[in-house]
C-alpha cells in the first residue's frame, strides 16, 4: 500500500504518495485550530521563576558602584527583573510576561556571579551574548597541597608576574579571562580555552618556568589556529 505524508507549502498543505510522488491539495480546514507560540511562562509551567545569587562582603562596594552597568543589560536585553535584597544580602532576579528566551534567568544569574566573582561588566555581559562561555573556580591547594607560608606567595605570584605580565600573557594567548584573588583562581572562557588556561596556570603552581610554559602556549595556540 503507498505511504501518504502531509506536506505543506506556503499558504496550503498537500498530501504526497511517496511511491509515485504525486501532490494532492487539502482544502483548508476553517475548524482547524491555530495557536500562538507558548512563552516561557507556560513552558516552565509556572507564572515566574527566580534565582538568588550570594553577595560577599568584600564586593558590596563594586556592585553599589556599578550597579547601573549591571541592571540594563539583564532588564533591557535579557527582559529579567533585578533587585537587591539588603537583609539577606543576595541579588534577586526574577522572569516577567516579557521573557523571551527561556534560558534568560540562568543567563543573567551567571553574569551577576561572574561580576561577584572579581570580574569586569564587560567581560562578564559576553555570558549574556554568548551561549558556549563558562566560569570555573579553583584553588592553589587543589593542585598542590603541600604549599604554605612564603611558597604559597611564591606560587601565587609565578600566576601574576611582573606587573602582571604572565596572567596578561596568558589570557591573550587563551582568548580567557583570569582572576587572581588571592588562593581563588577564576577563568571565564569557552570549555577548550579554559582547558588550555587551566593547564598551563597549574603548570605554574607546580614551578615551571614562565619560559617553558609561554612556548607550550605558543604551540598550542598555533595549532589551535592551524585547526579552524
Amino acid at each position: 500500500m503507498p505511504k501518504v505524508t502531509k506536506q505543506s507549502e506556503g499558504r496550503g498543505d498537500a498530501m504526497v504518495n511517496t511511491e509515485t510522488g504525486e501532490e494532492t491539495e487539502m482544502a483548508e480546514d476553517p475548524l482547524r485550530p491555530i495557536f500562538s507560540p507558548l512563552g516561557v511562562a507556560e513552558l516552565s509551567g509556572k507564572k515566574c521563576e527566580y534565582r538568588k545569587v550570594n553577595v560577599p562582603s568584600n564586593r558590596f562596594t563594586p556592585l553599589k558602584e556599578n550597579w547601573l552597568a549591571l541592571y540594563e543589560p539583564v532588564t533591557k536585553q535579557m527582559k529579567v527583573d533585578m533587585r537587591m535584597n539588603l537583609k539577606a544580602k543576595k541579588v534577586e532576579l526574577k522572569t516577567t510576561k516579557e521573557t523571551e528566551d527561556e534560558g534568560a534567568l540562568q543567563k543573567a544569574a551567571d553574569f551577576v556571579q561572574a561580576f561577584l566573582l572579581g570580574f569586569e561588566v564587560s567581560d562578564a555581559v559576553a555570558l549574556l551574548r554568548l551561549d558556549d562561555l563558562y566560569l570555573e573556580c579553583f584553588e592553589v591547594k587543589d593542585v598542590k597541597q603541600t604549599l604554605r607560608g612564603e611558597h604559597m606567595s611564591r606560587g601565587i605570584g609565578r600566576l601574576a608576574g611582573k606587573s602582571g605580565k604572565t596572567k596578561f600573557t596568558i589570557e591573550n594567548a587563551t582568548r580567557t579571562r583570569i582572576v587572581i584573588a588571592d588562593q581563588h583562581i577564576r577563568i571565564l572562557g569557552s570549555f577548550q580555552n579554559i582547558k588550555i588556561a587551566r593547564d598551563a596556570l597549574c603548570n605554574l603552581i607546580l614551578g615551571s618556568p614562565p619560559g617553558k610554559v609561554y612556548s607550550k602556549l605558543r604551540t598550542i595556540t598555533a595549532r589551535l589556529s592551524e585547526r579552524f
